[in-house]
């Protein structure tokens, strides 16, 4: 049997109410965590893009919009917006971003061919923990080969989990995952300026996983070899098909890396997180940006080319997208104004000159037994002017699954992006109590337009 017919297997034996309380849980808190993003950026720019972009009107729902798409394209919409501040969840053995593509995919698939909450809820888990065991298959290769793990792992996740969720027999999920292997892609050329591709993979996977299964359910026919054949997917986007396929199908269904999955505290690049913390108990300690001569960081290597090169745009970025993976500006910005959140990215915050001396002043060196991306860690090395020295380390990612995120600060979270996002408290307390039950029986994504 080939990988995907062993994988295809244990996903077709998953029935509604198998799965354990913990993996549901996390499931409900990713309803809460996505439906709170696609409404936080309803009225940014890259979402009326991706819209007029669009000209498959259909029943399915956009999460915050009055028009409607059908399902692929509402996949494709919603997963942009979930994606769109760079605020979702991460799995942390990645990097993955799982709940922006497989929420949106299963949902909007689920609304216009199989309403039953039940099934959602399997496609979500089987879309998630595809997505997440791929990642661990050959750790960093694609990143390294120039490519966006979250982009291409998510098109053959959401297959998966939408095949799942409409209830596709073992052949047709075989052949979902082969015909989703062929729409995978996404470079990370956005990194040199800041552009929104990075924010278009996401809704790109999940609209792809719904075409796949669609297709595969109509009789189309994909390779079985699709993960470890000689032109598969890891030869393309890894450059190599040699990998550890045991952490994809090993314990598949009966051990759920989906419960480590990490909620952010700050809407940035995840690998920055633990440096913000840093600078926040830093200043905390009474210390001024003015008081500070130089800043080191020790990092790890596989997050250099994306977090701190070039150096020069990561102290002073472009714009404000291109901020969010600079790793300098953010530590600076955690530093001066003591949190980073959705207004750090607007293009007076990115000309803040407090904050842009204190990022002049920070530099990095790599450290080569850093656990990436087992774990993400951060350290700050402070030369103060009066020649002492003060350090600060945080030994991994908050809101991960050594120091999570609680129901409420997920809650909290949500309230406020969809504040930002435009919406009355009103519609807050009904979009939650919508998501509370959405599992529960037949979908009605209608209350979340507008």
């Amino acid at each position: 049997m080939s990988v995907s017919e062993t994988l295809a297997e244990k996903i077709v034996a998953l029935k509604p109410g198998v799965l354990p309380a913990v993996t549901t849980r996390k499931c409900r808190d990713l309803l809460i965590d996505i439906v709170g993003l696609c409404v936080t950026a309803r009225n940014e720019d890259y979402i009326r893009s991706a819209l007029a972009g669009c000209d498959d009107d259909g029943p399915c729902t956009v999460i915050g919009q009055v028009r409607t798409l059908n399902a692929a394209g509402a996949a494709f919409v919603n997963g942009t917006a979930a994606h769109g501040e760079d605020f979702d969840d991460t799995f942390v053995g990645g990097p993955v971003h799982a709940g922006a593509v497989i929420v949106p995919a299963v949902f909007a698939a689920c609304e216009r061919h199989n309403p039953d909450g039940r099934m959602a809820l399997i496609g979500i888990a089987v879309g998630t923990e595809v997505l997440c065991r791929l990642s661990l298959v050959v750790p960093k290769a694609v990143h390294k080969a120039g490519f966006h793990p979250t982009a291409i792992f998510g098109a053959m996740g959401a297959a998966a989990g939408v095949g799942a969720a409409l209830g596709l027999n073992a052949r047709q999920i075989v052949d979902a995952l082969g015909i989703a292997g062929s729409m995978a892609g996404g470079i990370i050329e956005y990194l040199a300026e800041g552009a929104w591709t990075k924010r278009l993979h996401i809704g790109w996977a999940a609209q792809s996983g719904i075409r796949a299964a669609l297709l595969a359910r109509g009789g189309f026919v994909g390779p079985r070899t699709v993960f470890e054949g000689v032109h598969g997917l890891f030869h393309g986007f890894a450059h190599t098909a040699q990998g550890d396929y045991d952490a994809l199908i090993g314990g598949f269904g009966e051990r759920w890396v989906t419960d480590t999955l990490a909620f952010k505290p700050y809407p940035c690049g995840t690998m920055a997180q633990p440096y913000i913390d840093c600078a926040r108990r830093l200043a905390a300690r009474g210390i001024r940006p003015e008081d500070v001569t130089a800043i080191v960081c020790e990092v790890a290597e596989g997050t250099v080319h994306r977090l701190w090169e070039p150096l020069a745009d990561k102290q002073r970025p472009p714009n404000g997208y291109a901020a969010k993976f600079a790793t300098p500006y953010l530590l600076a910005t955690g530093f001066v104004h003591g949190g980073v959140g959705l207004g750090a990215f607007t293009e007076a915050a990115i000309r803040d000159a407090r904050v842009l001396e204190l990022a002049a002043r920070v530099t990095f060196v790599v450290d080569p037994n850093n656990p990436y991306p087992s774990n993400y860690t951060g350290h700050i090395r402070a030369t103060l002017r009066d020649g002492s020295v003060v350090e600060e380390r945080q030994p991994h990612l908050r809101g991960g699954s050594q120091e999570p995120l609680t129901r409420q600060d997920l809650i909290d979270k949500f309230v406020l992006n969809v504040a930002h996002g435009g919406w009355s408290m009103t519609q807050s307390d009904a979009a939650l109590k919508l998501v509370a039950r959405l599992y529960d029986g037949r979908i009605d994504l209608s209350p979340l337009r507008g």
